[in-house]
């Protein structure tokens, strides 16, 4: 049994080096089996356990605080050390979390038998942990203009918390599920806006011939969080109501507002600029499908939902990981075909897995659900595929930790 784990340990040493290689791992993993896991389920073909709230609050729950937790934890656990210039977290702290965010999907999956007090033992804590982790680094920085993550991080918290004392009260916990969607897209545009800066502007500056630099500018940038923010209250506290149609409009012209940035001539078509831009495009149709159905009494909550979590997480998710997995594992970009081919799929996933939730194509429904679904799937596992060596492998340029690479390293 030792030889076993230590071999093992030894396999997997590269694993550790960097907070984001666990984690981004996890939620490419995660992102595909938890999917074909519901697919599978719908089809009759696998079993899910008893879990509190039912199948359909499982699936939304590992969507949003497993696959995206994931993401985020190894997002925020890389990227504050570097934007605060602090020391990454002890890989016995890392390999903690690890075991805590892996400890509540099980505990969550078994939650009809567990009930869901274990579940929300982990998930907080892994919560308060992450919190605790990024908090002082963020506060101690002089201009603090990072301190929208703690503020989005900590949000996250108090909604899950309320999501875990409504489940177990037995009320409707997918209201505080629906609060954490507009958190996440929330925690997109921060992210993004300070991701995109660095990108567009390497690509500018490798393409020439534009006079000034990209800007992600703060006044686009904070109407649409605002936008986001009082769409997700308003659903919250007034469910159905047409108020919230014309907050869910609103939210997708300020989005689309956000576009007006974006738009530098054919450095646009580049992938490091066309990812992000479409992020916000399937953000805002999301939002834009939302709105729309709420003012008109056509249920098409679900197909903008789709669009915000399929398309605009989805796509933002495989952005950071893409980058931040690459250039803090020692590597350089990727320019390999195999990062615009899982875009598409993402995006087609996105597209299809929304049109499943119009009226008019109900007929179409299951043929629809299934192809996003494996869509999805396959997006993930090719990710997995290209970027496994990536991240479990030894870095090839004798840097250390998570620094980015020392000198250009080859495509792997």
């Amino acid at each position: 049994m030792n030889f076993i784990f230590g071999r093992f340990f030894r396999l997997t040493v590269g694993v550790w080096i960097c907070p984001f290689r666990p984690f981004f791992l996890l939620t490419a993993a995660h992102g595909a089996l938890a999917i074909a896991w519901w697919v599978g389920l719908l089809a009759g073909v696998l079993p899910l356990p008893e879990v509190a709230g039912g199948p359909v609050v499982w699936h939304a729950h590992e969507l949003l605080f497993g696959f995206a937790t994931a993401s985020i934890a190894g997002f925020l656990l890389t990227a504050v050390p570097e934007f605060t210039g602090t020391p990454s977290i002890p890989r016995r702290r890392l390999q903690l979390l690890v075991a805590i965010w892996l400890a509540g999907r099980i505990a969550f999956a078994l939650s009809g038998t567990l009930g869901v007090l274990p579940a929300a033992a982990f998930d907080l804590g892994l919560l308060a942990l992450l919190l605790a982790a990024v908090a002082k680094p963020l506060w101690q920085q002089p201009s603090r203009r990072h301190l929208a993550f703690f503020h989005t991080l900590l949000a996250l918290g108090v909604v899950h918390a309320g999501f875990y004392v409504t489940l177990h009260s037995g009320g409707d916990a997918m209201a505080w599920l629906r609060l954490t969607i507009g958190l996440l897209m929330i925690l997109i545009v921060v992210a993004l806006s300070r991701i995109s800066m660095r990108l567009v502007n390497d690509v500018l500056e490798t393409q020439g011939g534009f006079a000034a630099p990209y800007l992600a500018r703060p006044p686009r940038r904070n109407l649409a969080i605002v936008a986001i923010a009082a769409y997700s209250l308003g659903a919250f506290l007034l469910p159905g109501n047409a108020v919230t149609g014309w907050l869910a409009l609103a939210a997708a012209a300020a989005v689309f507002n956000l576009l007006n940035d974006w738009h530098v001539g054919r450095a646009l078509g580049q992938r490091w600029v066309l990812i992000p831009y479409l992020v916000y495009w399937c953000m805002a149709l999301g939002y834009a499908t939302i709105g729309w159905g709420l003012l008109t009494d056509s249920p098409l909550t679900s197909a903008g939902e789709h669009l915000l979590l399929v398309g605009a997480l989805g796509l933002s998710v495989l952005i950071v990981m893409a980058v931040a997995g690459r250039m803090h594992s020692g590597w350089g970009l990727d320019h390999r075909r195999w990062l615009p081919l899982t875009a598409g799929l993402l995006l087609a996933a996105a597209l299809l897995r929304g049109a499943a939730g119009w009226p008019l194509l109900a007929g179409l429904f299951a043929p629809l659900l299934h192809t996003a679904a494996l869509l999805w799937v396959l997006a993930w596992g090719v990710y997995l595929l290209f970027s496994w060596q990536t991240l479990a492998g030894p870095r090839p340029d004798g840097g250390q930790g998570c620094d980015e690479p020392v000198k250009p390293q080859a495509d792997a």
